[in-house]
């Protein structure tokens, strides 16, 4: 104990005030208890990968915006989820003819179809699901071969 020492002494001898008690928290404070919380993956992506085969409806990918448009046979949610409206396989492409760097999903009818992005003056071939596509095409081309020989 430290005891002053004056000539004039102003306060009683045995009073101790250059003492001074320190307290340590025993417990954290409350902020801390605000962390600790963290949301669940929203499950984002490409669901079906290029040249994958995909059925009417089925999801091709979820996202956020608008990273990818859709394209040919391609339908958008309104959450911006793509999906497959007729059968075939996704195609993954860029079309700069209409904006740079846009990027574009199709459904191809068939998987070695890469002639995207095709021209919109382009005769489309649709796929009605039961179909026989093969049939109807040579059929189309008997009856043009036809129509050519009858204007020549």
């Amino acid at each position: 104990m430290f005891r002053a020492v004056l000539t004039h002494s102003v306060l009683p001898e045995h009073s101790s005030c250059l003492h001074q008690q320190l307290r340590f928290a025993t417990k954290k404070s409350g902020g801390s208890s605000r962390n600790g919380r963290d949301s669940i993956g929203r499950r984002l992506g490409f669901k079906k990968q290029q040249n994958e085969h995909v059925i009417p409806g089925n999801i091709i990918l979820r996202q956020r915006g608008t990273q990818f448009h859709p394209g040919e046979n391609v339908g958008m949610g309104k959450d911006h989820t793509l999906f497959a409206i007729q059968p075939g396989y996704v195609k993954i492409y860029t079309d700069s003819q209409i904006k740079k760097d846009r990027r574009y999903v199709s459904v191809a009818l068939d998987k070695e179809d890469n002639s995207f992005p095709r021209s919109p003056y382009e005769k489309r071939v649709r796929g009605f699901f039961l179909v026989d596509r093969t049939r109807q095409e040579i059929e189309q081309q008997e009856q043009w071969a036809k129509y050519r020989a009858e204007n020549d």
